[in-house]
């Protein structure tokens, strides 16, 4: 296993395509969230393809603004098996810089009503220049990807029964 990465796997008993299209879905990020620190999507569309950018608004008290927004962009689309996004922020041009750090998620159904998800995030790409900034990679204990599945498979059955 990379040692710049960390996964956890959880079972969710709802059909692997209604988790999926929760993690496609910009606004539910904020309800699925583990740390507490994505407060909203203003990007609202769904996620469909390799490439496409969509923005989340953020709050971390240790963030120089407290307050701040990242471009994500698209890196893997393999409905309904996979998903993955690269963060970063947009620089003055407007043009988005990414840090080299993935979010991705695995599903493998488990039958007509469980998926098996396995949440991974990966810094093995930050460059050495965001690496000197003194960010510490993962900047989150290691309870944070646990929280967030635990927290899709509430928002992905509350949202079945109500498909």
């Amino acid at each position: 296993m990379n040692p710049e990465t960390v996964s956890a796997t959880l079972t969710i008993t709802v059909p692997v395509t209604r988790v999926f299209a929760v993690l496609a879905d910009p606004a539910a990020h904020s309800a699925i969230d583990g740390t507490g620190w994505v407060r909203q999507a203003p990007d609202r569309a769904p996620l469909t393809a390799v490439g496409q950018l969509f923005r989340m608004d953020m709050h971390h008290a240790d963030h120089p603004d407290g307050d701040y927004r990242v471009v994500n962009k698209v890196h893997v689309f393999e409905a309904p098996r996979a998903i993955a996004w690269l963060t970063g922020t947009a620089q003055g041009d407007g043009e988005p810089e990414f840090g080299g750090w993935i979010w991705r998620y695995d599903l493998r159904p488990l039958g007509p009503s469980a998926t098996e998800v396995t949440h991974t995030y990966d810094w093995s790409q930050v460059p050495p220049f965001v690496r000197e900034r003194g960010i510490r990679f993962p900047p989150f204990g290691p309870g944070h990807l646990r929280n967030s599945l635990r927290h899709l498979a509430g928002l992905a059955a509350r949202t079945e029964g109500a498909a």
